[in-house]
C-alpha cells in the first residue's frame, strides 16, 4: 500500500518523520535537517497528508506543503499526547508516529492554515502584548525604588508620573539616585509611545478590513478586538456554528457528567486566551452601557444583559454576554452579515406577539 500520511515533529534544525501507509503501520522513518526537510517536501505525491502540532512554525511549514499540492494537517498537542504508545519515553520518533497516527482518527479536529497576512497582524498584537507587559515591570520597578526612599505612589501611572515629575518628592531622594530614575522614566515613556503605535496600526489594519468594521456594530467590540478576531479565525467558517466557536474559546463550562446527570464547572478556559480577554473585557464595556441605558430606550440584548445583572454574580455576568458576542461574531463573519439586534425574533422556537394588523384581523 502506498504512504497516505506523514507524520512530522518540527523543530529548529532537525525534523522527524514517520510514513504510514494505508493500514497505519509505519513503513520508514527518518531524521531530515531544514534544508533536507524544504527539499523532501517537494518530492511528495500531490494529495499526500502531511500532519503536524500546531506550534510557532508550524503554519510557515503548512503553506509550504500547500505550494507543493500536499494536504497538511495541523492538530493541537493535547489531542496528540495520548496517542503517543509510552508516556514515559517522549522522543521525536514517538511524537512523530504519533502525530501521524492521530491525523488519520475520523473526528480528530484540525487548525485552520493562517495566511501570511493573518500571521502578521498578529505580530502586532503579540508584541503589543510584550510591551504591556515591560511597562508593568518598569512602573512596578520605579514604585519599588521610590518605596525605598519613603515615597509611596497610589496604583496608577497617572499618579506615577506626576511624583517623578515633581520636585519636592525629587528632593526627598538621594542625589546619585536621579539619574537613574530619570533613564527608568524615559524608558517607560518608550514602550508607551510604542504601546500607541501598535494601537495605531492595528486601527489601521481594522478599519482596512471589510470584516473587522462589520464586526465592530456589536458594542464591546472595538478595533483591537475585531482586528484580533478576525486575523485569528478568518472567516470562522472552520467552525460549524457559533457554539463549537464559543467552546473553542474557553467560554463554556466543563463537564464532569455521568449516568443522565450534568455537572458543570467553571469555564474550561481552553483555547486562544488572548481573544477570550478581549472578549471579556468588552463585556465589561456591554454591561456598563446596559446599566446605563434608560429602560424604555434600551435594545433587546441589553435588556437580557440588565436581566441577568440583576440575578447572576458578576463574573458570570461578564462570561455570558462574552459567549453571546462570540456566536454573534461567528455568525456575522461565516454568513458575511450586519449586526441585526432583532435577529432572535426570526427563530422559529420565538412566539412573538400578534402585531397590530394581525390583531385587528383576528378580531
Amino acid at each position: 500500500m502506498g504512504t497516505i500520511t506523514m507524520g512530522v515533529d518540527l523543530a529548529k534544525q532537525v525534523f522527524s518523520v514517520a510514513e504510514l501507509d494505508g493500514s497505519g503501520r509505519v513503513r520508514q522513518r527518518r531524521d531530515l535537517k531544514r534544508e533536507a526537510f524544504a527539499a523532501w517536501l517537494g518530492q511528495q505525491p500531490p494529495g499526500t497528508i502531511v500532519a503536524m502540532e500546531a506550534c510557532s512554525s508550524a503554519h510557515h511549514w503548512a503553506r509550504r506543503c500547500l505550494e507543493h499540492g500536499l494536504v497538511p494537517r495541523l492538530m493541537a498537542a493535547q489531542f496528540v499526547k495520548p496517542f503517543r504508545k509510552s508516556q514515559a519515553n517522549k522522543n521525536d520518533r514517538n511524537d512523530a508516529e504519533a502525530i501521524a497516527t492521530a491525523a488519520r482518527q475520523g473526528n480528530m479536529r484540525f487548525v485552520a492554515v493562517k495566511s501570511v497576512e493573518q500571521q502578521a497582524r498578529l505580530s502586532w498584537h503579540r508584541v503589543r502584548e510584550g510591551y504591556k507587559t515591560e511597562g508593568l515591570a518598569i512602573s512596578n520597578r520605579l514604585r519599588g525604588l521610590l518605596a525605598e526612599f519613603g515615597v509611596v505612589v497610589a496604583r496608577s501611572d497617572h499618579a506615577l508620573r506626576r511624583a517623578l515629575g515633581d520636585e519636592a518628592v525629587r528632593a526627598r531622594l538621594p542625589a546619585m539616585l536621579h539619574g537613574l530614575l530619570d533613564d527608568l522614566h524615559a524608558h517607560w515613556r518608550q514602550v508607551r509611545e510604542r504601546i500607541a503605535a501598535c494601537d495605531a496600526t492595528i486601527a489601521a489594519h481594522a478599519r482596512a478590513d471589510v470584516r473587522s468594521r462589520r464586526v465592530q456594530q456589536i458594542t464591546g467590540v472595538g478595533p483591537l478586538t475585531a482586528d484580533a478576531l478576525v486575523a485569528t479565525i478568518g472567516d470562522g467558517r472552520e467552525f460549524a456554528q457559533g457554539r463549537q466557536f464559543s467552546a473553542w474559546l474557553g467560554l463554556t463550562p466543563v463537564q464532569h457528567s455521568s449516568g443522565g446527570r450534568q455537572r458543570l464547572g467553571q469555564i474550561s478556559c481552553r483555547g486562544d486566551s488572548y481573544l477570550r480577554t478581549l472578549l471579556i473585557q468588552g463585556a465589561r464595556s456591554s454591561l456598563q452601557r446596559a446599566k446605563a441605558t434608560a429602560a424604555d430606550k434600551a435594545g433587546p440584548e441589553q435588556i437580557w444583559i440588565r436581566d441577568l445583572a440583576s440575578r447572576l454574580p458578576f463574573g458570570k455576568v461578564l462570561v455570558a454576554i462574552a459567549n453571546k458576542h462570540a456566536r454573534q461574531l461567528w455568525a456575522m463573519l461565516a454568513r458575511d452579515e450586519d449586526y441585526d439586534a432583532d435577529a432572535w425574533l426570526r427563530h422559529p422556537m420565538v412566539q412573538r406577539p400578534a402585531s397590530r394588523k394581525e390583531q385587528a384581523a383576528i378580531a
